[in-house]
């Protein structure tokens, strides 16, 4: 797959909302980065953005991640290896990337499970990287070379 541009480069006022958003979120997830690189992670599997999901499956190893967990993502509700935080994380994702509204019984039960301000902090987490694999979708940078270190 041959680059099509450097959209960093090109827009970097552009790019400069989206890393803004990500400042935020480092701090919002600074107590749990893990769940948030899992959530990032599933999301970028459902959009099938291969640069996403190996910047933040290195991302998970490098802060201590097992390789069970992030294999097992594509299958998370079969697996007891995840909390139930991670679960309802997981589950809000789906809910999201999915486009299907999320009925008022899946709400209150990840609002239980997460709190007001981390579902809206995970929401806004979705959609950011969402935003992302769409634009190394769009532009194709190399997969395979970030370096986490």
């Amino acid at each position: 797959m041959t680059t099509r541009l450097n959209y960093f480069a090109t827009s970097p006022k552009a790019m400069d909302i989206l890393l803004n958003q990500e400042s935020y979120l480092d701090e919002a997830f600074k107590g749990n980065k893990l769940l948030l690189e899992l959530v990032k992670i599933r999301v970028s599997q459902i959009n099938q953005c291969a640069l996403c999901i190996d910047m933040h499956s290195k991302d998970a190893l490098k802060l201590g991640e097992s390789f069970d967990r992030i294999y097992g993502l594509n299958a998370w509700r079969d697996m007891t290896c995840y909390s139930r935080k991670e679960q309802c994380s997981l589950q809000w994702a789906e809910l999201i990337v999915s486009d299907q509204p999320a009925t008022d019984i899946e709400y209150q039960s990840v609002l239980q499970v997460l709190g007001e301000q981390t579902l809206v902090d995970l929401t806004i987490a979705i959609n950011a990287i969402s935003s992302w694999n769409r634009i190394a979708k769009a532009f194709k940078p190399a997969v395979g070379s970030f370096d986490a270190n």
